[in-house]
């Protein structure tokens, strides 16, 4: 397999985590792994990736989330506010990110993350 730079937030317990991994492995490609559960991004990462997937921080929340909805249902809160939050609670974090240079692509669905390697 050959390095190209991608990194992927993965958690291995989703299975769209885990298929889009499998799409980046099946091109040949050896990822960076970031188990975002355990090694929460900071608030500097998330704001990089956000400016890199070109979106804001409520269009990468969870709200499925048993978190979200004790915590966060119906809050109005800031981008930063929002950002705290997802680095308090990674499991407010939407996955998997993958990220390419200066562009990152969320893989929802996984083939999604074909239009970026």
């Amino acid at each position: 397999m050959k390095k190209q730079g991608i990194k992927i937030y993965h958690n291995p317990r989703c299975s769209k985590s885990r298929q889009t991994l499998n799409l980046i492995q099946e091109q040949g490609i050896e990822a960076d792994i970031s188990h975002y559960l355990e090694e929460t991004p900071t608030q500097k990462e998330l704001k990089e990736l956000l400016k890199k997937l070109g979106l804001k921080p409520k269009d990468i929340l969870r709200k499925g989330e048993a978190i979200y909805k004790a915590e966060f249902k119906g809050k109005d809160l800031s981008d930063t506010e929002w950002i705290k939050a997802m680095v308090r609670y990674p499991k407010l974090i939407e996955r998997p990110i993958v990220v390419k240079g200066s562009k990152a692509i969320l893989g929802r669905p996984p083939e999604r993350v074909l239009d970026i390697l």
